[in-house]
C-alpha cells in the first residue's frame, strides 16, 4: 500500500506543463504517475491532458507519451501491448488516458471493444464533466442542471454512469477516484497496474474554469463531492464490489453550492438531488 511516507521523490509529471493553476487533470497525473512509475507508456487522445503535458518537443511527461486520434486511445494502447508482448516485454504499464468526450462519447468505441477483448491495459477516465478543450459544453459525463457553455438553463438529463457500463463488460478491475483522496488514488492505480487484464479507473477531477470556483478551490470542492456522497468511492475487483472510503454525509447543497454552474437551482432541484444520495446510501425516511 502506498502512503505519504514512502512515495516516490521522482516526477514523472507535472514540472512543466501548461495546465490552468489548480488544474484537477494535471494533479490526477501526477498522483497516478507516483504509483505507476517509470516503466510505464501513456496515449492520450485529443484532450486538456493532451495539449498540458507541452507541445513540440517540450513535454511535462518523463515516460514515453503518443498523442492518439480523439476517438481511439484504447485502440492505440492495446496495439502498444501487442508490440510488447511480441518482444516478450512483461514489465510495462500501458494506460490510455482520455477526458469525458475521448472516453464516454467519441471514444466510447474504442473502450468498450477493447475491455470485450479484455486487453491488458488501464484506460483512464479523468473525469471534468464537459468538454473544456474546445469550450466546456455539455457531455454524457455533465451532471444534471449543470450550466455549460452550451446549456445556459443546465443539462436536463442525468449523467451516464460510466463505471456501472464498464463494470457489466466484466473486466478484471474497476475504480472510482477522486484526486482530493490521493492515497486511495494511487492504490487504485498500483492493483489496476498487478492485473494481467482491462482495468477502468475513473477519476473526478474539477476544472475550475468550467465549474465556476477559484483554482485554490480544486482540492476542497473535490472532497465536497465525495463527503456528500455524490462521488463515491469503490472498487470492482474481479466483480467482489468494495467501497473504500467511507463519506461523512455532509449536505449536498454545501457542494453544489460551491460551484457558479449549478448556481441557478432552484430549492427543488437541491432537493431532488439530496433525496437521490439518500435513497443510494439508505439514509433518511
Amino acid at each position: 500500500m502506498l502512503a505519504y511516507k514512502n512515495l516516490p521523490q521522482e516526477e514523472l509529471f507535472g514540472q512543466g506543463h501548461v495546465g490552468c493553476k489548480g488544474c484537477g487533470a494535471a494533479i490526477a497525473g501526477r498522483q497516478a504517475m507516483k504509483a505507476l512509475g517509470q516503466r510505464t507508456i501513456i496515449t492520450i487522445p485529443a484532450s486538456c491532458m493532451a495539449t498540458l503535458g507541452g507541445n513540440n518537443t517540450r513535454t511535462a511527461w518523463k515516460i514515453p507519451f503518443y498523442h492518439a486520434l480523439f476517438e481511439c486511445a484504447p485502440a492505440v494502447a492495446s496495439g502498444i501491448r501487442a508490440a510488447l508482448d511480441i518482444q516478450g516485454v512483461k514489465d510495462v504499464n500501458v494506460v490510455s488516458w482520455a477526458g469525458d468526450a475521448g472516453s464516454a462519447d467519441i471514444g466510447f468505441q474504442s473502450l468498450t471493444g477493447a475491455a470485450e477483448r479484455q486487453e491488458h491495459i488501464i484506460h483512464v477516465l479523468y473525469d471534468n464533466e464537459m468538454y473544456m478543450n474546445t469550450g466546456g459544453q455539455t457531455g454524457s459525463q455533465t451532471p444534471l442542471y449543470a450550466a455549460t457553455s452550451n446549456s445556459f438553463l443546465g443539462k436536463q438529463v442525468r449523467k451516464k454512469n460510466m463505471l456501472a457500463i464498464m463494470e457489466a463488460h466484466c473486466i478484471d478491475y474497476v475504480a472510482s477516484a477522486n484526486i482530493a483522496y490521493p492515497e486511495d488514488l494511487m492504490n487504485k492505480f498500483k492493483k489496476a497496474a498487478s492485473k494481467q487484464g482491462f482495468s477502468y479507473i475513473h477519476i473526478l477531477a474539477p476544472c475550475h474554469r468550467g465549474w465556476g470556483i477559484k483554482p485554490e478551490e480544486t482540492i476542497e470542492v473535490a472532497r465536497k463531492a465525495t463527503e456528500c456522497g455524490l462521488w463515491e468511492l469503490y472498487e470492482v475487483d474481479q466483480g467482489k464490489r468494495t467501497r473504500t472510503y467511507e463519506p461523512s454525509f455532509i449536505p449536498v447543497a454545501d457542494y453544489l453550492k460551491a460551484q457558479g454552474r449549478f448556481r441557478n437551482l432552484t430549492a427543488e432541484q437541491l432537493a431532488d438531488y439530496q433525496k437521490a444520495v439518500d435513497a443510494y446510501y439508505g439514509r433518511g425516511e
